[in-house]
């Protein structure tokens, strides 16, 4: 799958991958061909860690602190659904935070919430066969798992 295939997929989502939304891409995910489910899967995998950096990161929560006033961490949970949150919004924000990390800042607010958008791939593929997806992809989208994203974290 082109990476214009993906982001023009990626587009149903309108912004925001809710309940609603992510279940009508699985669907007309799971329409195509299989090896457009498992393109888009490996497309989702590689936009995540391209994000899995420490400069995002290392972002505190957008509306939250601790009861000190201080700024509130990420967990790595909640900075893997942040990364998830910046691909719904599309091709032009995943971009543009690349070069101005502000542009990831707000989707790290609990107000958004990307996780539903990793199950895509999997309940598109179910629905296609009718079967689970024991699946692996080329990159691994969990959070800390980019080591030129996370210098430090290396050796």
């Amino acid at each position: 799958m082109t990476w214009a295939d993906f982001w023009a997929l990626t587009a149903t989502l309108n912004g925001e991958a809710t309940e609603a939304n992510c279940r009508r891409l699985a669907k007309e995910l799971s329409r195509r061909p299989l090896p457009d489910i498992i393109g888009f899967a490996e497309r989702h995998a590689e936009a995540l860690y391209r994000l899995d950096q420490e400069k995002f990161g290392s972002l505190p929560v957008a509306d939250m602190t601790d009861d000190k006033g201080e700024p509130f961490p990420q967990s790595g949970d909640s900075f893997l659904y942040a990364r998830c949150a910046v691909v719904a919004a599309g091709r032009d924000v995943w971009e543009s935070a690349f070069s101005d990390a502000g542009a990831f800042a707000p989707y790290t607010s609990t107000g958004y919430d990307g996780e539903r958008l990793l199950y895509v791939p999997d309940e598109a593929y179910e629905l296609a066969t009718g079967k689970e997806w024991d699946r692996a992809t080329r990159y691994c989208f969990e959070s800390f798992s980019n080591k030129d994203g996370w210098p430090h974290l290396r050796g």
